[in-house]
């Protein structure tokens, strides 16, 4: 077909990786390790009869995911960070881009960028666009346990200046102070919430969801386990997922350590997109192309102000809207990688788009995040550089990669192919605009007596457990958030909440709820 030139290609992708227990194991920095995947992205692009370097000097955008060492206001970098992570990777390049973006938090990051730059090309307002990102999250825990760096450990100080687009952090309505104060402060108990309130929508008993979520994520650990660049390349068995044990202790019920996202990685991602004219320009050969041909990019209702707490149907409307941007019907995809950090992430789009948990297909092409490893924000610029080099090797193939920030909250999705498409504009805006007036129930500001519970969980941490539920109340039907206590404090009344939790079936159970100093507390009715 005849190609306009400003039709966005991605045509280079890289990878970069490193374990503790590697012989190679050099202790890169996370900016080291995205300039050695940005290395290999340039490389991988195939430019012929170019002086050397003439693709990174072309680069007139360089967009960095955000670390999670600068993912929160109170977030931590005992072993130093660059102050301008998109220029410090342009150096190591010699590359001297106008624009240097730091994108805001979230796993959705790195196809949202793919979304948003892909535009800017189309539109003419960019020509070449290197992405990276990269964590170096267990090199900074061996070297510095508990925020203390060890003797001899690296500095990865760097101060570069420089312009930086840094857009900020992008947390609003994740963490309010009603969920502070109530516990509600990591992926896992949020995601638990969503994942109980699937549970008993299903109708199913506590071990019937153990093995249900073992049979979906055993299949994904036997991917990492033949991924050299795996964080934990082991494959599972479906008893081993199910079972609690040492190595499998809980986490927030009902998840358990191997079904969640492994946060402790060295990992980097990197990918390449130019307009056709200057791919034709730097002389990337065709066979390097791979085109955007559906995307989506949409943010769900925040938690207590969604209809629905078993499911994400904003994130099922995004998939769905990319494949139809794509013109591609399910049955035609060769390969998804669909967002893993906790199983009711992938079940959620797996029920949106009709697939069934063993779909021959597979659901990921890296390994998944509890396996493959959950490299902070920038999980899918690994499953991005996978789809391109599967979308190379069978031209006629798709490939939907489907990303996932916050707490089932921001959605970006990508169909892939080498087929050639013309730039197509989404439609996000439109439907965003839907999910925005979606109906929502009231908020109960100051409950008090008889509720019934709508989703729950009990943490384990270090300072023992806490029971966590969103309930609605009796008297106003509005819904809120109510703990126990600290387990160390505990008294009878929470010990009483703690059993409600952790037997049987709890959500529809119904509780009584005081208002407190320090949040809403809840026990067993009668």
């Amino acid at each position: 077909m005849s190609l306009s030139p400003r039709t966005p290609v991605l045509v280079g992708v890289g990878q970069a990786s490193e374990r503790l227990d590697d012989p190679a194991y050099a202790q890169r920095s996370p900016v080291e390790l995205a300039a050695s995947a940005a290395r290999d992205a340039l490389a991988d692009c195939g430019a012929r009869a170019q002086p050397a370097g003439a693709v990174a000097r072309a680069i007139d955008v360089l967009a960095a995911v955000r670390q999670f060492e600068v993912s929160t206001p109170w977030a931590q970098a005992p072993l130093g960070r660059s102050d301008n992570v998109p220029l410090s990777v342009a150096r190591r390049l010699g590359a001297d881009p106008a624009r240097a973006v730091l994108e805001i938090t979230g796993g959705q990051s790195p196809q949202r960028l793919v979304n948003e730059f892909a535009g800017e090309i189309a539109a003419g307002r960019a020509d070449v666009v290197l992405l990276a990102g990269a964590e170096a999250i267990s090199t900074t825990r061996a070297l510095a346990p508990d925020g203390v760096r060890v003797e001899g450990a690296p500095d990865w100080s760097e101060q570069v200046g420089g312009s930086l687009e840094d857009r900020g952090y992008g947390l609003e309505g994740l963490f309010t102070d009603d969920s502070v104060r109530h516990g509600l402060v990591d992926a896992a108990s949020h995601y638990a919430l969503f994942e109980t309130a699937r549970r008993a929508r299903l109708g199913l008993t506590r071990q019937q969801h153990a093995r249900a979520m073992a049979e979906l994520f055993a299949p994904l650990s036997r991917v990492a386990a033949a991924n050299p660049h795996s964080a934990a390349p082991v494959a599972w068995t479906v008893e081993e997922l199910e079972a609690p044990s040492a190595r499998n202790r809980p986490i927030a019920d009902p998840y358990t350590r191997l079904l969640v996202a492994r946060d402790q990685v060295n990992q980097a991602a990197a990918v390449l997109l130019m307009s056709a004219g200057a791919a034709e320009r730097l002389g990337v050969p065709r066979d390097r192309w791979v085109f955007l041909h559906g995307h989506a990019d949409l943010r769900e209702r925040d938690l207590l102000e969604r209809a629905d707490l078993s499911s994400s149907p904003a994130a099922g409307l995004a998939a769905r809207h990319a494949l139809e941007l794509a013109g591609v019907a399910v049955e035609e995809l060769s390969w998804m990688d669909l967002y893993s950090c906790f199983p009711i992430a992938v079940s959620t789009v797996c029920e949106s788009l009709g697939l069934l948990p063993g779909d021959a297909r597979g659901l990921t092409l890296t390994g998944g995040l509890p396996y493959f490893g959950g490299a902070g924000n920038d999980y899918s610029m690994h499953a991005i550089a996978e789809v391109v080099a599967r979308a190379r090797t069978e031209p006629a193939g798709y490939g939907l990669v489907c990303a996932n920030g916050g707490f089932l909250s921001k959605h970006s999705m990508g169909v892939y192919s080498a087929r050639p498409s013309a730039w197509r504009d989404s439609g996000s805006a439109r439907l965003q605009a839907e999910v925005d007036v979606w109906p929502a129930p009231p908020p109960s500001l100051t409950p008090d007596g008889p509720a019934t519970i709508e989703a729950c969980t009990v943490t384990h941490r270090r300072e023992g457990r806490t029971g966590i539920v969103v309930a609605r109340s009796h008297s106003d039907g509005g819904r809120f958030l109510a703990a126990t206590g600290p387990e160390r404090d505990a008294d009878a009344h929470d010990e009483e909440a703690l059993a409600l939790l952790s037997t049987g079936e709890p959500v529809g159970a119904q509780i009584t709820v005081r208002p407190t100093a320090a949040g809403n507390r809840f026990g067993p009715t009668g």
